[in-house]
Order: structure tokens, then sequence, then C-alpha cells
């Protein structure tokens, strides 16, 4: 079990490239931490980390032991995990990611029923519109579009990630009506800025024919880094709004808003649910990847988010 434990401690020191952030997600103290790691290069007569000061990295001895267990020790811990779990439910903290307006809008209302049906599973929920590093800051999934899939992560498309152009009747009546992508160029642009670069990207619009494309030539009025802030904006009357379909929905829906040129929309991929891909993959992840994909599907959540 000293073996296992000071595994463990090499695995996760050599992830984040400290003892000190190590400790803190073991609940050690980087003494702690340092200390089972050398006792285990000492066990195994050789050295698995070059330390100075201000770093800690990987000899060619660490990383090839790295690459033999860190597989390995993670089916462990699953395995461990699920036969914890309480009367044969799964149990345990549930690590997610996902955005802060997106999750309390559509991800929230589902956690009373989610919990009815695991109530020995404590969600731990971080509301974040950046993509995290799902393994080495240790979450069990994360919600979201647009993300490159790392090594060792999988995803299940839960919705298409569509954009729509919409604004307010006030707004559509007192400006030229638009008709062709082209006079779009003539209104004010409400954009949404990219939380990872900062940046207002480069939208292609596409047409009912998905081989049509026009670039979407809005100016900018304003920008903002959040799609909910954009379509308060718009029920101003403050322009044209570029903003993801979950956001959009409840204001189309309710009247408040209406689409602009309604042929065309932007295609942003898919919204999907990320894990970490093992073959052994820990009971309160499956449950919560399998209701959500459920959840998804009974509430028709794919087709409300979908443009076309």
């Amino acid at each position: 079990m000293e073996t296992f434990s000071s595994i463990e401690c090499f695995v996760r020191s050599a992830e984040v490239g400290s003892f000190a952030e190590a400790a803190r997600r073991l609940s050690l103290t980087p003494a702690a931490v340092g200390k089972s790691v050398a006792k285990l290069e000492v066990r195994l007569g050789v050295r698995l980390f070059q330390r100075s000061t201000r770093s800690l990295t990987l000899t060619e001895a660490g990383q090839l032991f790295l690459s033999q267990v860190s597989g390995s020790l993670t089916t462990i811990q699953n395995a461990v995990a699920n036969l914890s779990s309480v009367e044969g439910l799964p149990a345990g903290s549930l690590k997610v990611s996902m955005g802060t307006a997106f999750g309390c809008l559509h991800i929230v209302p589902m956690l009373g029923e989610f919990l009815r049906r695991y109530p020995a599973i404590s969600p731990d929920w971080h509301f974040d519109n950046r993509q995290v590093d799902l393994i080495g800051q240790g979450f069990d999934a994360a919600i979201g579009g647009g993300f490159e899939l790392p090594q060792g992560v999988v995803a299940r498309r839960l919705s298409p990630a569509h954009r729509v152009l919409v604004a307010s009747t006030d707004y559509l009546q007192g400006n030229p009506a638009i008709t062709e992508p082209d006079e779009l160029k003539y209104h004010d642009g409400i954009l949404i800025r990219s939380p990872q670069t900062g940046r207002v990207r480069s939208w292609q619009l596409t047409g009912r024919d998905p081989q049509v494309c026009r670039p979407l030539t809005l100016k900018a009025r304003m920008t903002m880094s959040d799609s909910e802030a954009a379509c308060i904006a718009a029920c101003q009357g403050l322009g044209i709004a570029l903003v993801s379909m979950p956001f959009a929905s409840g204001y189309l829906e309710s009247g408040r808003l209406q689409r602009v040129l309604p042929d065309w929309y932007i295609d942003d991929g898919y919204t999907s649910i990320y894990y970490a891909e093992h073959k052994l993959l820990p009971g309160k992840t499956r449950a919560f990847v399998d209701f959500l994909i459920e959840q998804f599907a009974q509430r028709g959540l794919a087709q409300r988010f979908s443009a076309v």
C-alpha cells in the first residue's frame, strides 16, 4: 500500500510539475509528497525527477515509468471507486466544468432529477467559459463546444453548436430591411469576444444549402464575452447580436428577439460532454454521461438548439 501511495504521489507530481500542487490535490503536505517520491526512487534505484528551486522535470527514467504506470493507476482507482459505491449505486464527488450561463440555463435544472437517481453522488460543478485541462486539473467531465480533443479525452455529442443573428422588433422596424448577408455591413453588431483569446472571430454564414457560405460583415458596435449578455443588449434595440442557439432559443420563443436572415446561421460544430478515456470509467462519471445524453434526448434540446 505504501508503494501504491508513492506511485500516486509520483504520477500527480508529474502531471502538474510541482510537489506543492500535487500535495494540494492529494490533501497532503508538499514535504510528505516529496518524501514519498524520494522513497519510491530509492526502491526503484533510479532518479525520477530533476529538482531545482523553480522546476520539477521528469528524467528519462521518470518519463518511461510514468508511461507504464499512469494508466494502470487510474484503472485501479476507478475499480476501487466503483466497488466503494453505496448500496451498488455510483458514489463520490463529481467534478464537472461547464460554461456559466449555459450551465445555469440548461444543466443545473437537471440536477434535481440526477440526485434523485444517484443520491450518493456529490456534485462539484465549476462554471467557467474557458476550456479546462480535464485530466491535469482532475475533472471527471466537461461540457462545451469547439474544444480541441487532447490525447486521452473522448467526447459524446449532445447537440449542434449553431449561432444565429437576432435583434429586437424595434431595431428591425427602425432600420433598413435585411434580405441578404451583404446588407449586414450597414448595421450595428453586438459581437462575441472569445474568452480564450479575447478577440472577435471572423465567421462564415452558412445558408440552407451547406455548400453556400458568406462572410459575416456586421459592424462591431460593441463586443461581449457572453451570449446571454448580448441577448440582453439586443433586447434594448442596440443592434444585431450574434449568439449561440442555447441562449437565443428562450428569447426567440418568447418573442423578445427575432431571427435576422433566418435562412442563414453559423455552424460551430457540436456541444459535447468530454471525459477521460478509460477502460474502466468510474461509475459516477458513466452515470452522469448517460444521464445527460438521455435528458438532452427527452427534452428535445438537440432540436431546440439547431438553427435549421
